[in-house]
């Protein structure tokens, strides 16, 4: 089943086009990796799907429900308010800072969200979030605040926190890249434990060794393009691209 179908998406900040008519699909308990320099797009593309930016053209399938398309005239338009919300909640996001909120437990920070949007009543879903909890090996820091955890701590919390709202799909924004190196292992070892539960998930990263043993696909992009998609073997072994050929040499 295509968890995400991507055609011909297009944005731009004010002059600057950002993304130049992706297209991409995901499929159903799929892990793509998307590779490739700083200012290519990757972060962008993400954001793009939870409507965190909005499209100027192209079309976003979640699921097979539309969640934008181009209507009369070219024009790009979004599905109601309400069913928008519906297809977003199908996937959760991990971004590059944890945005946990201080004031907070560990345990006040997963069940937020459940209960807020919704309507879970806490003795429900106080166990889910143990469990998850338990997932990410931070059982014990339950009722700890942030500023009490190290940023690897903060991350998984954080990924627990996505995965309290049941997801279909988790999307990674360079889940990483504000961590010391000695913290990263712990975030990607959690990755790699849902990408083993055959979680379709779509990770933007720097991470090329995480790229290289867990992705099934892995995508290089460039100036908001899609340079060459595939099999991480082919990818890192025997690129055809001199784009990808150059950031791979600068990253390995």
């Amino acid at each position: 089943m295509n968890m995400i179908r991507l055609k011909k998406i297009y944005k731009s900040f004010n002059n600057l086009e950002v993304l130049k008519g992706i297209s991409l699909e995901v499929d159903q308990g799929e892990v793509v990796a998307i590779i490739g320099p700083s200012g290519s797009g990757k972060s962008t593309l993400l954001r793009c799907l939870n409507r965190l930016e909005t499209i100027d053209g192209g079309t976003i399938e979640i699921e097979n429900d539309i969640l934008a398309a181009e209507g009369a005239g070219g024009r790009c338009q979004y599905v109601r308010e309400d069913k928008a919300r519906e297809i977003c909640y199908k996937m959760g996001m991990v971004f590059q800072q944890f945005n946990l909120f201080p004031h907070m437990t560990v345990i006040d920070n997963i069940i937020e969200a459940p209960m807020i949007v919704k309507g879970i009543k806490k003795e429900v879903i106080i166990p889910e979030a143990e469990e998850l909890l338990k997932k990410v090996g931070l059982f014990e820091k339950r009722d700890s605040y942030p500023s009490r955890l190290s940023g690897g701590q903060q991350q998984r919390v954080a990924i627990a926190r996505a995965l309290a709202m049941k997801p279909d799909i988790m999307l990674f924004d360079e889940p990483t890249s504000a961590l010391d190196p000695e913290l990263t292992g712990e975030v990607l070892k959690a990755m790699r434990q849902l990408a083993q539960e055959h979680m379709t998930m779509l990770v933007v990263t720097h991470e090329m060794a995480f790229a290289r043993e867990v992705a099934g696909r892995v995508i290089f992009m460039d100036g908001g393009e899609i340079v060459e998609e595939g099999r991480p073997e082919q990818i890192f072994n025997n690129p055809t691209q001199a784009r990808t050929q150059a950031f791979l040499k600068s990253m390995l």
